[in-house]
């Protein structure tokens, strides 16, 4: 389980901080696929680079803290932000964006599998078992056991980014996560993508937390969803239930703009464009795009609350009856 208590991030520049991540706070379950959406430049990556611990200058934690904590080969385990980084690949993975040149294109991919692997437990066995192991894996996900002796420049995109969500799952840790993995793939590669993430959440049964802009990817592979907006969770809640009644303005604005079959009505976006988060406007930060705007939203905050049984929403309107 990821619990994430009050996280609040920034960047630091000349100009002063910026705050990226504002008072986020929600819990990731064990053995689910937990999916993260927003616009481009809402802190998707940056919410992830903190639930990686890739907490290096000039992305500091203002406030708050993440827990990752569950059972493997029997142990109880536990760990906080600073710790998190020292149990990578082995209790918890990360496949970036832009998976696909992460790899070192003049290094043997076995090289790279057995790179990472923690050191201790390359010393227990032959590197030739090792290797085994490593080719059994990859048949077990349909892959060519062949790649092992390739270079990545060898490769497919579509190809290269498998081989980065085997390398990512080898260990099998309890979390795996994945910024925005179908990212430049075409369509039919993004399916076969998507199915293996999903097989491969269903034979580890562990936790995957999938970051997409697209809506799509996180209705096919995801249980439950949050949606970002401008450094802030708005909602959060199962996904089928997000798509059938979505909360928040933004969030029903967003299903509202999705394609449907047999649905021949016009679509229109979303008028206007995130703010700047060196500047961002006071109380609701939705509140310019906002049709159902008050004084109330212009001036605060509103708090990010459970409106029913798993269901959680940042939005005035609640408090006045619904939205």
């Amino acid at each position: 389980m990821i619990k994430i208590e009050h996280l609040s991030t920034s960047y630091s520049t000349i100009d002063g901080p910026v705050h990226v991540i504002n008072d986020v706070d929600f819990e990731i379950y064990d053995n689910e696929i937990f999916g993260i959406a927003g616009e481009s430049g809402c802190g998707k990556t940056t919410l992830l680079k903190a639930l990686y611990d890739i907490i290096e200058y000039p992305l500091v934690i203002d406030s708050g803290k993440l827990v990752l904590s569950g059972l493997k080969n029997g142990k109880e385990f536990s760990f906080e932000t600073g710790q998190i980084r020292k149990n990578w690949w082995n209790h918890i993975s990360y496949v970036p964006q832009a998976a696909q040149s992460v790899l070192n294109p003049i290094v043997l991919l076995k090289n790279q599998f057995l790179d990472s692997i923690p050191k201790a437990e390359i010393k227990r066995e032959p590197k030739a078992i090792t290797i085994k192991r490593v080719a059994d894996y990859l048949e077990e996900l349909s892959l060519s056991p062949d790649l092992l002796n390739a270079y990545p420049f060898q490769l497919s995109g579509g190809m290269r980014q498998r081989v980065i969500i085997a390398l990512a799952t080898f260990m099998s840790p309890n979390v795996v996560l994945a910024d925005e993995p179908t990212t430049a793939l075409d369509v039919v590669v993004q399916r076969g993508i998507l199915m293996m993430l999903m097989r491969l959440q269903k034979m580890l049964k562990n936790t995957m937390v999938i970051v997409s802009h697209d809506m799509g990817v996180h209705y096919q592979l995801t249980d439950r969803m949050g949606i970002m907006y401008s450094g802030s969770m708005i909602e959060l809640g199962k996904t089928e239930e997000i798509f059938d009644k979505p909360i928040h303005p933004y969030t029903q604005m967003l299903v509202g703009a999705l394609p449907r079959v047999g649905d021949k009505s016009q679509k229109t976006g979303i008028p206007g464009r995130p703010p700047a988060l060196t500047n961002p406007p006071p109380g609701c930060r939705f509140a310019p795009r906002c049709p159902k705007a008050t004084n109330e939203c212009r001036e605060s905050i509103p708090k990010f609350q459970e409106v029913e049984q798993g269901r959680f929403a940042a939005c005035h309107m609640l408090n006045r009856g619904g939205v």
